[in-house]
This record gives structure tokens, sequence and C-alpha cells, in this order.
């Protein structure tokens, strides 16, 4: 790899510019990324740069390396840290502390022991790369993914997006087998509205699933996964005429099902197909058959095919892909590319050729699924949230334009909505922050701990939306404000440059004029009489 980075600290800058020029960095394969002179100073370039390893001295001002150390290895565990100290300060930190520092070295420096120590710890850093890019190792993380994965291809399946050519290759990849030759799409369907009493509609979902590769994936050799809230399992069958075997299981499951565990389960029974590739068209015609449980029953298995359900010929039922699709387009996309999706939706879905039946299915399943991705997201939609029984009559009388321009209007509704509270949130936590400091600054215990305890979120996450909206770190911004509220005392009051220190939440004084130099390019002072003097000019 590249250079390991390296960060020098040390009071002393005669120390650390022997260190600079008697090294040979680069030979041993490290970059001197910068050095700090106390501990305050080096975690701020730590937090910036996140340099592999830290060299640093034990007795500091404003924070030692004791206490520096302990910081690093709590926010970023994976750095190294290596104390240079002097002899009467050994013994006590190797007794004091028990962190995993890699070395501890002796002053004065000797050269060709630091060479020594650097030669060996780069051995370490480069063991470590290699360990994590160990086959075997990386093969391990295969296999426990591995299920993950296979869920994956199972889901590209049945959304038709696998080419034909392609399938060998991921079967030998994924480790599958389909020996089939006929092969049907059942999907499970869990009532989330029928759920026994104390229990969590998550849980009775994971319950059935559960018992449903129990009780049907050994006997039909059934690959079983989760997709868009239902159990999908891929059944296996000899010959088609096993597909009423097939039917009469899942309904001797769904009434276990109701029985044992008190879940209303309507299985829908897909076509059958020969080949895998077709696994998309038999989860539509399942998918499909579930959605006929308001008309023909829950607690059952139902066989598009078995029902004769009477059915316009080319009719076509809108699939989750085209749905899925349009959602994506919500949360991601422009007004267009909205526009586009909802246009492929209805194409897709020939509403204008269904009975009035099929038709009134396909408006409940539509409002259904908007309803569902606006309440995951926390918009509350004014259309949604009155009668729905009286939105679905709304809809079944409008003419094709008509409805259109509802679902288009209504989508748009939802991508500003959820625009609105993303921009709202990550807004007023930057308000609220600022607000905080504005309240607090005196506070010499104020930090980033204060903070995100006082909002309720974690130190990453705020750290990352404070410093996307206002282009600075926290501790950056606490520090300026603090500095510019100190400025304007120094000006505007005769106080002693030590009680101004305190008053902006600083208890050394020392510290707070080596902060504010490093600011102003002055000291407290001097920037007192400057400010005085131009006013009195």
């Amino acid at each position: 790899m590249d250079k390991y980075t390296i960060l020098l600290v040390d009071d002393e800058e005669e120390v650390i510019q022997a260190m600079m020029k008697k090294i040979d960095w680069d030979g041993l394969g490290f970059s001197v990324i910068g050095y700090a002179g106390n501990g305050v100073k080096a975690i701020e370039m730590v937090e910036e740069y996140q340099p592999d390893v830290i060299m640093t001295d034990i007795k500091m001002p404003y924070m030692d390396g004791l206490e520096l150390s302990n910081r690093i290895k709590t926010e970023f565990p994976a750095a190294k840290i290596l104390f240079f100290t002097g002899f009467d300060e050994f013994e006590y930190a190797k007794e004091a502390i028990h962190l995993e520092v890699e070395e501890y070295i002796l002053k004065p420096i000797n050269s060709a022991e630091l060479t020594a120590v650097f030669t060996k710890l780069r051995q370490k850093l480069d063991q470590e790369i290699n360990d994590k890019r160990n086959v075997e190792i990386l093969q391990k993380y295969y296999m426990e993914s591995l299920p993950l994965i296979q869920a994956d291809f199972y889901a590209a399946l049945i959304e038709g997006r696998i080419q034909e050519a392609e399938i060998p290759k991921f079967l030998t990849d994924y480790q599958l087998s389909f020996p089939g030759p006929f092969f049907s799409c059942l999907v499970i369907h869990t009532s989330s509205c029928q759920v026994p009493e104390n229990m969590n509609p998550l849980l009775l979902f994971t319950s059935v699933q559960k018992q449903a590769k129990e009780h049907l994936s050994d006997q039909w050799q059934a690959k079983c996964f989760s997709y868009l809230g239902n159990t999908i399992l891929i059944a296996q069958l000899q010959t088609e005429a096993e597909i009423s075997d097939l039917t009469d299981a899942c309904d001797r499951f769904c009434k276990y099902a109701r029985r044992m565990i008190g879940a209303v389960v309507t299985i829908g029974i897909g076509q059958i197909c020969q080949n895998i590739q077709e696994l998309s068209q038999s989860y539509q015609s399942a998918r499909e058959a579930v959605s006929y449980r308001g008309i023909y029953g829950s607690s059952r298995a139902i066989n598009m095919k078995e029902m004769e359900i009477q059915k316009i010929t080319g009719a076509a039922t809108a699939n989750d892909t085209e749905l899925s699709g349009l959602f994506k387009m919500i949360r991601f996309g422009s007004e267009d590319e909205i526009v586009e999706a909802a246009d492929k939706y209805l194409g897709h879905a020939s509403f204008s050729n269904k009975s009035l039946q099929q038709y009134h299915i396909d408006m409940m399943e539509m409002v259904s699924a908007l309803y569902r991705f606006a309440a995951n997201h926390d918009v509350r939609v004014d259309d949604f949230s009155g009668d729905i029984r009286k939105l679905y009559s709304r809809l079944l009388d409008m003419e094709p334009d008509t409805l259109r321009k509802w679902l288009i209007e209504s989508c748009m509704l939802i991508r500003k909505t959820m625009i609105s509270a993303r921009n709202s949130s990550t807004k007023s936590f930057v308000s609220r922050a600022k607000e905080y400091v504005r309240n607090n600054y005196g506070d010499e215990g104020l930090s980033l701990d204060c903070i995100c305890e006082d909002l309720g979120v974690s130190n990453s996450y705020f750290s990352t939306i404070f410093k996307k909206e206002t282009g600075n770190s926290f501790i950056s911004y606490l520090t300026d404000y603090r500095m510019d509220q100190a400025a304007s005392l120094l000006i505007e009051t005769n106080e002693k440059s030590y009680m101004i220190a305190k008053k902006v939440g600083y208890t050394d004084p020392n510290y707070f004029s080596y902060v504010f130099k490093r600011k102003f390019g002055v000291s407290p002072s001097k920037y007192r009489t400057e400010h005085t003097e131009s006013e009195n000019e």
C-alpha cells in the first residue's frame, strides 16, 4: 500500500525537528503528516487526518500523553500509539496505564533504535493488511454472507432481472441447485391487521416464515426468502400434476398457522414453469392470486388456474418492479423521472383493460402501496389520512387521464414533503446545536459528547450533518465562537484576560492565550491594545 501516516506530538519542537531530520521516514515506509505541541491540538489533527501511527510524549501541557492515548483508543481503535518519554516517567507510564501501546522509547531518541522500532511496526501493519486480504478469511466472510446473496439472487429471478445466459454462473458462484424440472412460485402473505393479542406483527411474520420452511421447504425442495413484506417460496415439482398436491399442502399450512399461532395466512400459487428464468411470470400470478383474498377469503391457498377466474386476454398485472421503480424515483429522482415512472407503472398495469372487479382490486393495491410508502417515510399525506374507502370510490370514477394526474400529483406531494422533512431535520440539528453553544459556551465541560447527548444523536451522525451544513467541525465552530466572544469582551470591557478566559470556557489562561493567538495572530493583550488605539484615533 502507500506510505503509512504518522503524527508526532511533543511540546519540545526541537525534539520533533530532530526526529524528522534524523530518521529516513520515506525509506521506512512512513510519511509524517505533521506535528502537534500538545494533546489538545493532537486530537484535532487526529480527527482531521486519522493517521495510522501517533508517536507522543507523556508530559505535555493542556492534555498529557496518557489522556491523549485514552481518547485515541476510544475513538480511533485501529491507530497505533508509541510513547517516547524521559527515564523518570518510563516506569510510571508502564504501571499507570493499561493501553495497547506499541512501544515505549526513552529520551534522548536514538535514531538506530527508532529505525528498528518503525521497521518492526511497518511489518506489523503490513501483516494486518495482508490478513484482511487473506483468501481464506475472505472465503469465510463470503460463506457467512452467502444466505443474503442467495436471497438477492432469488429476488432478481422473480423480478425478471437476470439474463438466461448469466444463470449458470450465478448458480455456481452462489452454490445453488435447481433440479426441477418444474417450478412454481408461492407468495405467503401474513396479515398485519389480524394479529393475536400481545403479538408483534413482525414477530408473527417471522414465526410464519419459520413454520413455512419446516412444513413446505423440504417436501418441495423450496427456496425460501423475504420479499416486499411477504415470504416467497420457489417450489420444485417432478411433474405438472403435482401442482394439485402443492396447493393442498399450502391450504393445510394456512389452516395450521391459524390454529397453532393465530396467524391469518394466505398463499398464492403461481403458474408452473419449466425454466427458472420464467419465475417472474410465476411470481406475478402468485401475487395476483394473493390479491384475491378479499374476494375468496383468507387463511387458504389460492391457485388462479383452479379458480378459473375470468380475465381479459392480454391484461397484465402491474408488478412490484414497476411500483418499486416509482417509489425509487420519489425518493431520489427528478420530477420528470417521477412522471416517466408513473406512466410506466400505469402502462404496465393496463388499468383501462381490466374488468370492474379486477380494476377495483388494482386500485386497492396501488393506494395501499402508496399509503405504506408514505407511512414508512413519516409522510402525512391528507389524501391518505382520511377515510380510505371514500378515496377508493373516488378513484374508481376517474377517467384514465384524471387517474394519471392524481397519481403524479400524489407522488410529487410525497416527494416534496420528504425533501422538506429531510432539510428541516438537518437544519434543526444545526440550529439547536448553535443555540446550545450560545447558551453554554462559558461551560468549560462543553464538548461534542454534551451536545450529542442533548440532541439524542450519535457523535458520528451529528458530526457528519454539522460539517455538511456549516462546512466546519463542531469543535472548530465552538472554538471560533468562544474566541469571537472573547475578542468582544477584550474591546468592550476592562476585565483581566484570565477572567475573560474563564467566561468563555477556559480555566487555563495560558492555553486560552495560545488558542486566541492561533486565531487572531496576536495575544489577547495586544489585540485589546490595537483595537483600543484604533478606536481612539
